[in-house]
């Protein structure tokens, strides 16, 4: 059987694009967290946003589909689902409106997945709601000349309750180990529940749900406001082949979980890149536009350069964008980083 041991961690020798995404991680989250004082307004409108498009692609990477007019009227809860696409759809609103409103009281445990499981199927009638898978499975993968073939065993029906209770209680001794930073344990543990597929449905959902709720319960909500699950349907390939990669010599504890590590990271951190542009554009386009360019520099949480601020302000002018540059400068309240060509600016 796998082995659920997290303790190589603490000795991990880590790529430097990890301690890249992890260092602007943390920063991000900083920034993140002195805008969400000074702007709770703008939060709350991004909020609403996620919740939409976070709903829409989880269920989209699954083939669960349907308008997005659709979507938005049964997130809004302003319609019933009519069809089993969108009862689909519906149980996933619910179980993620719970991680959202209740994650502190939600610890990584055999209860809170069966839960939430139950949550996610319970609009479909499908008897196996709440419950491990009773029969083995398998994952299938169509190929580009129409072919089919076997893509991953995951654990037999027979043995996916013990490695269940392994999983949980190796997340909680490595959670409690302040050499290994959650940051690089909480995809592991994705990982390993994606192998063991411990239900005959909604493994996928399911692990998306879980990856936020583990994020939640350590200190990084940026999946309020920015969808999680929309940065990785719009780099499924790259997900896929992390996850294929990863996976590899799981059942003989021989795999390496860096690919899956660094996909989860870059996906994380282009959330908080996402959220700096959308931070920029929401509620301050009736502004004069000299203003609009100085508020989306001194609003970014990374420095930006004059490409990116014409790409968000596309009505300006260059030149208008460069003369509120220049005049920034001079005045002391931005930084040049780089050279003219490559240049970029942040707030001093």
């Amino acid at each position: 059987m796998k082995r659920f041991d997290y303790s190589f961690l603490r000795d991990l020798r880590v790529p430097v694009s990890f301690l890249s995404f992890t260092n602007a991680i943390y920063t991000l989250r900083e920034m993140e967290d002195e805008k969400k004082k000074s702007y709770p307004g703008i939060f709350t409108a991004l909020q609403k946003l996620a919740v939409v498009q976070s709903v829409k692609s989880s269920n989209a990477i699954e083939g669960i589909v349907t308008t997005d007019q659709r979507i938005e009227e049964i997130v809004r809860r302003s319609s019933a689902p009519m069809n089993h696409n969108e009862r689909e759809i519906a149980g996933y609103r619910d179980a993620l409106d719970l991680i959202h409103e209740r994650y502190e009281e939600m610890p990584f445990r055999e209860q809170t997945v069966l839960n939430l499981h139950r949550i996610l199927l319970s609009r479909t009638e499908l008897p196996d709601a709440g419950r491990y898978k009773t029969e083995d499975n398998l994952i299938r993968v169509t190929y580009a000349d129409g072919t089919s073939g076997v893509r991953w065993v995951p654990v037999p029906a027979s043995e996916t309750d013990e490695a269940m209770k392994q999983l949980f209680l190796a997340y909680t001794d490595a959670r409690d180990d302040g050499g290994i930073d959650q940051l690089l344990l909480i995809p592991c543990v994705i990982l390993d529940f994606l192998c063991i597929h411990p239900f005959r449905d909604g493994n996928g959902r399911i692990s998306r749900l879980l990856s936020l709720l583990l994020l939640y319960r350590n200190g990084f909500d940026i999946s309020r406001y920015i969808s999680f699950e929309e940065q990785i349907n719009g780099m499924k390939g790259s997900y896929y082949e992390a996850l294929r990669r990863s996976s590899e010599g799981w059942h003989e504890n021989r795999n390496d979980y860096i690919p899956f590590i660094e996909n989860f990271l870059y996906t994380l951190y282009l959330c908080y890149k996402e959220l700096d542009k959308r931070f920029l554009t929401i509620g301050i386009t009736k502004v004069a536009k000299k203003e609009r360019v100085e508020k989306a520099v001194l609003n970014a949480f990374l420095p930006i350069s004059k490409k990116e601020l014409c790409d968000l302000l596309p009505d300006i002018s260059v030149t208008t964008i460069e003369d509120v540059l220049s005049r920034m400068q001079k005045r002391g309240m931005i930084t040049k980083i780089g050279t003219t060509r490559n240049a970029k600016y942040i707030k001093k």
